[in-house]
């Protein structure tokens, strides 16, 4: 991505190659592959520099639109983006101002939800998960109901592991005390002692696997 200067300020920005007038001259697309940095900037064409720095995890967090700002005296562009704003961590009900103002639905009160939370949200997911690993074995208590087969110990053991994991899962999240917190629960990092081979593990942990 590129910005044109004109008159000391951003006037325009091109996401891609193409042919373009600045002045009285038609620039052939290939300028930009052809010429050097310098090359452009001389006659106004900066490529953006992009600062990611302030920029987080859009599950946790939302981010602002990027600003971009030209730098006359490093001849420099740069987008940036603004301080992100973390997503609640927990529900959110309905104020009495917005019920008066008539925001809220029909019959509710400030003990209604008006937005779920982040807690609320992964808790759904990690029983939405548990559901599905569950999935594989059901039909082994499927047959027990319906012939009279038992169902084998390990099949037993590893539906009950996946069940109390998953409260545990749940336990942690519900715990979280802001969104940073939920967000270190699904943070990767290396477990293993300095010289050991790397082990990646987050602190919520991971759902037990059949036959491991």
């Amino acid at each position: 991505m590129h910005a044109i200067i004109t008159d000391g300020s951003i006037s325009k920005y091109i996401n891609y190659p193409k042919s373009l007038v600045i002045g009285d001259v038609r620039y052939p697309a290939k300028i930009f592959s052809l010429w050097t940095a310098s090359e452009l900037a001389a006659i106004g064409i900066i490529e953006v520099t992009f600062d990611d720095s302030n920029k987080k995890d859009e599950k946790y967090y939302t981010n602002t639109n990027q600003t971009y700002t030209y730098d006359s005296d490093a001849g420099t562009v740069t987008a940036a983006y603004g301080n992100a704003t973390a997503k609640a961590h927990a529900d959110t009900n309905w104020t009495q101002a917005q019920i008066d103002d008539g925001l809220a639905p029909t019959g509710a009160d400030t003990n209604t939800v008006a937005t779920r939370g982040l807690k609320y949200n992964f808790i759904k997911t990690i029983k939405a998960q548990a559901a599905g690993i569950l999935q594989d074995t059901d039909w082994y208590i499927l047959r027990k109901a319906d012939a009279d087969t038992d169902v084998p110990s390990a099949i037993t053991t590893f539906r009950a592991a996946v069940r109390t994991k998953a409260a545990a899962m749940e336990t942690l999240i519900t715990n979280a005390s802001n969104t940073a917190a939920i967000e270190t629960l699904y943070t990767y990092v290396n477990t293993a002692d300095e010289g050991d081979p790397v082990v990646m593990a987050r602190p919520l942990g991971e759902f037990p696997v059949l036959g491991s």
